[in-house]
């Protein structure tokens, strides 16, 4: 970090409030880049190039803008630590920082175009760097959380294949640890201001490295990122997308949902290792010329949060509605937001309830989208629309999203069935390339001419498309099929819940009931609390369709710390039924 900070080039000393009013003074005046041929290649009106690289065709010409104006440059990452040290760095710097770190990957790491790499690293700087690096050297990037134990460094670096990891010397040990066990890592590169034995350190290559790299030529069906994504059974499953899928992907996105400029400042609050991460923190913003926000906040502080958006001039907010939700348990109304005008939400459902305190409280609306890792971007609320509470919203291009059944056969609007991708001819260029080493489950999303997303849901007369909750979540009782989300969304309305998990549950009679674990507002705990469980399946009987209420309830302290309600219930279902 030391070494970024001296790296630190912006050209005058603004100060935060002066900075807000440049961005908003130059938005009327500021001519975006002739992206025209993007805007069509993304709604599938034109063929995708041959070749594409985001770091040349991208952010290189925002660069060159930058240069040929000769005014203030627009910040391209701006990243603070809440200890006091700030980074800001505009495009050209973003520029010439990379190329030393491409350099460094393809020298003193001797990596090629095509050789992967493992990056596990928190929210800091070198991981912006070390995105736009991979993209120059044509290196393919496996994100990592860096939550991950040494068992799951081992699976990586086994399946993987990858021939470096790069890692902050709080998980160096825990590499060290499986390290010899894979027969084709060879570089192991630390960022730290300290040295390791056996270990490259970063910082040091990064100051000694040239300045200037030539990057490579990528064609857009070249394999970019590598991405570990779990699935109902067996190891995680390893996702691979292009530079085209990837790179030219997220450009409507960013566009239209997120709805960014270069006057914009956007905070995509997401872990490094989630394709989140990536659309929200480079591609979506990086594309429309934005600058990236980021706050290192090690864990989730809604304080923190709050107090950000008081004193920094972020427009756009993104997180997932978990967040959100921890948000609304504060009192918005004492806090005065500096420049915050549009929220987003993703990775898992919005909750009604949620939505609702957060406009209540702060006058602004929460955009959802939906999406996959495979697929990225495939419905949303945009600016625009008439926003339905609960709803996903509609088809983003190019989809052509249906709901079908087990035979692919297209439901009617109310049934519920499979969240589907329609595919003609050939695939979307947004799709990704394949499951690394698994045909067979590659093949297996396919049903006749549909991408199978997982996801059960229903689709409206007006076009809004209705999630259930994922396949494997989807609770099968009594001859029922029904929904967590939908039982999650009726408890939290009731003033006693202020979280909760809902699951699968083996009854003593060996059916399948629905069972709730549930967090209480400090106000509910002192009370009985078989009458409170008994109250709170009342509840959920005149909330919703009475079949669904859970015949457990189970009160905790706390839930998983995870930040998605998919990961926490399976969480909770696996534990629930280990105890068999």
């Amino acid at each position: 970090m030391k070494i970024l900070l001296e790296f630190r080039v912006l050209r005058s000393p603004w100060s935060i409030q002066t900075l807000g009013r440049l961005f908003h003074q130059y938005h009327k005046t500021f001519a975006p880049l002739n992206f025209s041929d993007y805007e069509a290649i993304g709604r599938g009106e034109q063929e995708v190039p041959e070749y594409f690289n985001f770091a040349s065709d991208v952010l290189d010409k925002w660069s060159q803008i930058e240069k040929e104006r000769k005014r203030p440059s627009n910040p391209a990452l701006w990243w603070i630590n809440g200890k006091g040290d700030e980074i800001k760095w505009s495009f050209e710097d973003l520029g010439f920082l990379s190329q030393k770190a491409a350099n460094v990957l393809s020298g003193p790491c001797s990596l090629q175009k095509g050789d992967r790499v493992l990056v596990i690293l928190p929210r800091i700087p070198e991981w912006w760097l070390l995105q736009v690096a991979c993209m120059r050297t044509g290196v393919i990037i496996i994100p990592g959380t860096t939550q991950l134990t040494a068992q799951d460094i081992c699976y990586r670096l086994l399946a993987s294949k990858a021939k470096c990891i790069i890692t902050t010397d709080v998980l160096a040990p825990a590499v060290d640890s499986v390290a010899s066990k894979s027969q084709f890592l060879k570089t192991k590169l630390m960022v730290s201001e300290s040295s390791r034995a056996k270990w490259l350190n970063f910082n040091d290559l990064l100051k000694a490295s040239p300045a200037v790299h030539m990057c490579v030529k990528t064609k857009s069906q070249d394999p970019m990122t590598i991405y570990f994504t779990s699935g109902s059974t067996g190891s995680p499953k390893m996702v691979e997308h292009s530079h085209g899928s990837f790179g030219l992907g997220f450009f409507l996105c960013g566009r239209y949902w997120m709805s960014l400029t270069p006057s914009d400042i956007m905070w995509n609050i997401s872990d490094t290792a989630w394709v989140k991460g990536a659309i929200g923190s480079v591609f979506g913003p990086w594309f429309q010329g934005t600058c990236v926000f980021a706050h290192a906040m090690p864990q989730f502080d809604p304080t923190a949060i709050l107090n950000t958006l008081c004193r920094y001039p972020v427009t756009t907010l993104c997180s997932v509605p978990t967040a959100y939700r921890m948000l609304v348990q504060h009192d918005l109304t004492r806090y005065s937001f500096q420049a915050l005008k549009h929220c987003l939400a993703g990775g898992e459902p919005l909750n009604q309830e949620v939505m609702a305190q957060w406009e209540k409280q702060t006058g602004l609306t929460i955009y959802e989208g939906y999406g996959q890792t495979e697929i990225g971007m495939i419905c949303a609320n945009m600016k625009g629309m008439k926003i339905k509470p609960g709803s996903l919203g509609k088809a983003t291009p190019p989809y052509d999203v249906q709901i079908i059944d087990e035979n692919g056969s297209i439901l009617p609007p109310g049934k519920e069935g499979d969240i589907a991708i329609k595919m003609d001819a050939k695939r979307p260029f947004t799709f990704f390339t394949r499951y690394v080493d698994d045909p067979v489950k590659t093949a297996a999303v396919i049903r006749r001419n549909f991408y199978i997303t997982g996801d059960r849901g229903s689709i409206d007369e007006d076009g809004y498309i209705w999630f259930t909750g994922r396949s494997d979540d989807v609770i099968i009782s009594s001859g029922y099929r029904i929904g967590p989300f939908e039982i999650e969304s009726a408890l939290i309305q009731h003033p006693a819940v202020v979280e909760s998990a809902v699951v699968s549950s083996p009854d003593p009679r060996g059916e399948v009931v629905v069972k709730a674990f549930v967090v209480l507002s400090p106000s509910f705990k002192s009370q009985d609390q078989k009458k409170l469980a008994c109250e709170l399946q009342d509840h959920v009987k005149k909330v919703t369709a009475p079949y669904k209420y859970p015949r457990k309830i189970e009160f905790v302290e706390q839930l998983p710390k995870t930040i998605t309600g998919k990961i926490r219930r399976n969480e909770l279902r696996n534990k629930e039924w280990g105890k068999m």
